[in-house]
């Protein structure tokens, strides 16, 4: 069902793309147009995932890097019956996280640094749980493809705007189709993209929920990083506004409320469902963020945000202890 899902969104996109060419060039603005989508097609499925995560300045780490946070993903995983992801972590106080990739056996799991300092462990569990849901539902791939298409179609508003008034007759709307090409065109990619996060967050925290054994770890988190959001400016997602609906809470300053232009559901409905799956008994699991096989060596000569003794309340300054 996700695969159709998929196909079907990249199917809009690519016409909605081919829409444009037509309002801007006519049929061979058209032709061009369906070029470039084919050709960004191809691209964003092989190589979305490492534009994603070099747009927002991620650097891998491993178990030697940083042996807590790996060796908690690496058993979420585990619990969860995926293949390791490329783990992540981003320079940035804001605390977040999102996964990328195009299927479970190419995917990378990323969080701010933000996220590990404010965050208890079992908080911490529950928001990567969350995000190898995404994997394990293949939502990364879809997720990915759009934000790359949703700024395709964005870039060709702009040029829209300052160059349809060179238009020639090719155009079969003459000025309205610059207006639709400038407007309508990025505001119903920016629609779809919305779509689409709204309802998959839901089935991500669910599952995220069942991974994790701790659905109240997760409303913990979710409700901490809302809170920290939109006081604390992420700089790579608002210069790259379309990934936003990849974050597991919507990383652009200011967006808090669930309206329709709105790219997350709202918190407080997330947090009511989860609270729900305690009252119903979610899927028995442990608490992976406290197994006691958990590493707590420190990283680089430095204690981690887990160790004892470390403020979990402070965010990171400079480098951070994550290095």
């Amino acid at each position: 069902m996700n695969m159709m899902k998929t196909a079907m969104l990249i199917a809009f996109m690519t016409a909605l793309f081919m829409g444009i060419g037509l309002l801007l060039g006519g049929r061979g603005g058209m032709m061009i147009a369906l070029v470039v989508a084919l050709g960004m097609n191809v691209f964003s499925y092989w190589n979305a995932d490492k534009l994603v995560l070099r747009m927002n300045n991620a650097r891998e780490v491993d178990a030697r890097t940083a042996p807590e946070f790996y060796a908690l993903v690496e058993r979420l995983a585990h619990n969860a019956g995926l293949p390791m992801p490329r783990v992540y972590l981003i320079q940035e106080d804001q605390p977040n996280a999102f996964a990328t990739g195009r299927n479970p056996q190419n995917a990378a799991v990323a969080a701010t640094t933000g996220l590990l300092a404010r965050l208890t462990p079992d908080e911490v569990a529950g928001v990567m749980a969350h995000e190898l849901a995404h994997v394990e539902n293949r939502d990364t791939l879809i997720m990915t493809v759009t934000a790359t298409l949703a700024g395709a179609i964005s870039m060709l508003g702009n040029f829209a705007f300052f160059f349809g008034g060179n238009r020639d007759n090719n155009n079969p709307l003459g000025f309205i189709g610059v207006i639709v090409a400038m407007v309508v065109a990025p505001f119903a990619a920016m629609m779809v993209q919305m779509a689409i996060s709204r309802t998959r967050e839901y089935a991500a925290d669910r599952r995220g929920a069942e991974i994790s054994g701790s659905p109240m770890s997760l409303a913990s988190a979710l409700a901490k990083i809302a809170g920290a959001a939109h006081l604390t400016v992420n700089e790579n997602a608002e210069r790259n506004p379309a990934m936003a609906h990849m974050f597991i809470i919507n990383p652009l300053n200011g967006q808090r409320m669930d309206s329709l232009f709105s790219t997350h559901p709202d918190t407080a409905n997330r947090i009511a469902a989860l609270q729900a799956m305690t009252d119903i008994g979610p899927r028995p699991g442990p608490s992976l963020a406290r197994d006691a096989r958990a590493p707590r060596a420190a990283i680089n000569g430095q204690p981690g945000p887990w160790s004892r003794g470390a403020d979990r309340r402070t965010p990171p300054s400079g480098k951070g202890p994550w290095g």
